[in-house]
């Protein structure tokens, strides 16, 4: 009969490569145009923790200049880094991953995350790791379809929708992070665009998505989302995409004349109608492109796929390869970069750093 009883130097060495795995952390930093964010995950994905804060935008405006985003992004990095130091300890840190541009294409480029990138490297230096360089989008991409140790599908349809951005890309994993290819999106203004500057038409801050979208969801939870009992104003004209693509730049045009005007017509019910008429376009959208690209699943993230209206209408439309991950997750994050590390460091593919 063979013998399996380990001797105390056997389980003591089994125990010692357990707890060095376990104890295995990656840090993330994410500086984008809107949030300062800095998150750090386990060895099996999951956040260990976490802190990403919106930068303060001036009342009345409708954006921020990106010196003075480097500004904020420079100044709160110190503080954050250390709010996390306290929560986890530093030397359990392996690889550290950080958003250096906009997009992993020639020529992207945004000022705001030369913050996070130097800080990066500053703490990479002092704790002798590695640090990884990815796109902002690559971070948004991760982080739905990452998180949790899922392991990410080789032909994703993916939405990226942020304040500046609405892009449908053909996106694949691979050695440095993700390929992506733009198949579909907005030919012209981006939907977190749209809702920001109707809102503020209205009087609202900057960013607006979050109030509009509380609105829209009072509004539409009385009729179940039902899109045959849903608010008709007219206000919003037809909203169709073509192979894929679509504008909204009409849409803005409606929207802002009515801010002007008001009349008798409820600003809940056009907020309303708004989002249910975004929501079947993006529905739509992805539906097509699915099929036309022959794409194993279908994500969206980014602050407009945080929406709870958006989510409930989508959720009603019984799409099951449509996927959102966790709200928190969708929105500008760094826990995707931190993602990003640890899967480009336990492959041995070191890119920049």
């Amino acid at each position: 009969m063979t013998d399996h009883t380990l001797s105390s130097t056997q389980c003591s060495a089994r125990y010692r490569a357990a707890f060095k795995h376990m104890s295995d952390l990656y840090l993330g930093i994410d500086t984008s145009n809107y949030r300062t964010s800095v998150a750090v995950i386990d060895s099996v994905g999951n956040i260990a923790a976490q802190k990403a804060v919106l930068l303060d935008v001036p009342e009345g405006k409708r954006g921020l200049r990106q010196s003075d985003a480097f500004f904020m992004h420079s100044n709160r990095l110190p503080e954050y880094i250390e709010d996390i130091f306290r929560t986890v300890e530093p030397a359990r840190i392996k690889a550290i991953g950080v958003s250096e541009r906009p997009r992993r294409v020639e020529g992207s480029y945004m000022p705001c995350f030369l913050a996070g990138v130097n800080a990066a490297r500053e703490i990479a230096a002092v704790l002798k790791v590695s640090a990884y360089s990815f796109s902002h989008q690559e971070g948004h991409a991760a982080a739905v379809m990452e998180y949790g140790g899922k392991k990410p599908a080789s032909r994703t349809l993916f939405f990226h929708l942020s304040g500046g951005t609405t892009e449908a890309l053909l996106c694949s994993p691979d050695e440095s992070g993700y390929s992506m290819k733009i198949v579909g999106g907005t030919r012209d203004i981006s939907v977190g665009q749209l809702l920001d500057r109707f809102g503020v038409a209205l009087g609202m801050h900057f960013p607006s998505g979050q109030f509009l979208d509380d609105i829209a969801y009072e509004v539409l939870e009385k009729t179940d989302f039902d899109r045959k009992k849903s608010p008709k104003t007219e206000v919003i004209p037809r909203l169709k995409q073509t192979d894929g693509y679509f504008n909204l730049s009409g849409a803005e045009t409606r929207l802002i004349r009515y801010a002007e005007a008001q009349g008798d017509i409820s600003a809940n019910y056009v907020t309303a109608e708004l989002f249910m008429a975004v929501s079947d376009l993006l529905i739509s959208d992805a539906l097509y492109l699915k099929e036309k690209y022959s794409a194993d699943r279908i994500y969206m993230a980014g602050g407009v796929a945080s929406s709870c209206t958006f989510r409930a209408v989508a959720q009603r439309s019984n799409i099951t390869d449509l996927n959102f991950g966790a709200p928190e997750l969708s929105g500008d994050n760094a826990v995707g970069t931190a993602l990003l590390a640890k899967r480009i460091d336990e492959t041995g593919n070191r890119i920049t750093g």
